[in-house]
């Protein structure tokens, strides 16, 4: 057996048993993909798949417990790799992240720049997605951290953090009737046409949840996943917006908007940082993390959590 043969199992099982999708991933050919798994499982001596006729449907039993031990090794290696590269290479690499529009746009651009300067030999690789894809990318090794509100910590094969917390906040032009109000209410946003995330993005959930709490039904006029063209669409004249509060610090592109906060009716947000469980993580994650949030994540921090003691550090 070997790691070709574990490559190929993982990637089956990744693209829903798609033998022709998990070649394409792998960069080889289907052929040589199928033979490589019937090769393991004669030497293994049981069925991993389920087939009919070529095509594989479902994981046998045995293949279970295959796959716990193929992901075992396969997350060994890349540990191993990572202890090389942090003894070789002197705090060189690419440190790769997996985050939402949001917390690339707004949260990490002070972080990156400062660990690239502490780390000028380290390149920056940033994977953008949904929360559900920031969990996956970080599960699959494709980035070391993940940054994210919603999804991170819905995933046991991830340690997840808190980071730091943010609340939604309106924006609307100046001269719109709302924008006079002292204390605007759940009912008066009800009353506009809205523009905000989509539901999977930037604590969305909270807003539906707020809304359904008070029977009341929102008039959505559009769903984005980009901060910048929700505030576009409020330019436009298309309703009122609701964004995280980071899209619109003082920076001077908002001056035409006025802004309010929302975590009285919205609640406050939790951003967390993940990590793949059971992996190795070089200097330079260890600093960005701290980067990111300083009163709140330290390297001991970390490494106690990645331990098998995530738990004991929920806000």
């Amino acid at each position: 057996m070997n790691l070709h043969q574990f490559r190929f199992v993982q990637e089956a099982v990744r693209r829903n048993l798609n033998l022709t999708e998990a070649a394409k991933a792998l960069h080889t050919s289907q052929p040589g993909v199928s033979k490589a798994i019937i090769e393991l499982e004669e030497e293994l001596g049981v069925e991993i798949f389920a087939r009919h006729g070529k095509r594989l449907k479902r994981v046998t039993e045995p293949g279970q417990h295959v796959l716990k031990s193929i992901e075992l090794i396969m997350r060994e290696v890349g540990n191993l790799k990572r202890i090389g590269e942090q003894f070789s290479a002197q705090d060189s690499g690419t440190l790769s992240i997996a985050t939402t529009h949001t917390q690339a746009r707004y949260v990490l651009p002070l972080s990156v720049a400062k660990l690239r300067e502490l780390y000028p030999k380290v390149s920056v690789s940033l994977h953008q997605g949904s929360p559900d894809q920031v969990a996956k990318m970080v599960m699959e090794e494709t980035a070391e951290i993940g940054i994210a509100t919603e999804s991170l910590g819905d995933y046991p094969d991830l340690i997840t953090l808190p980071c730091y917390e943010w609340q939604h906040v309106l924006v609307l032009p100046q001269a719109h009737p709302l924008a006079k109000k002292e204390r605007i209410t759940l009912e008066d946003i009800a009353g506009e046409p809205l523009v905000t995330y989509h539901p999977s993005f930037t604590g969305r959930t909270r807003i539906d949840s707020a809304f359904a709490q008070k029977k009341l039904q929102p008039h959505i006029a559009l769903e984005a996943i980009d901060s910048d063209v929700i505030k576009t669409y409020v330019r436009l004249g298309l309703g009122i917006g609701i964004v995280a509060e980071m899209a619109v610090r003082e920076d001077g592109s908002n001056n035409d908007l006025a802004t309010r906060p929302l975590g009285t009716l919205f609640g406050q947000n939790l951003a967390r940082v993940a990590f793949k469980r059971g992996a190795y993580l070089r200097n330079f994650v260890y600093r960005f993390a701290e980067l990111l949030s300083p009163d709140r994540l330290d390297r001991n921090l970390i490494a106690k959590a990645m331990s098998g003691h995530g738990n004991d550090y929920e806000m």
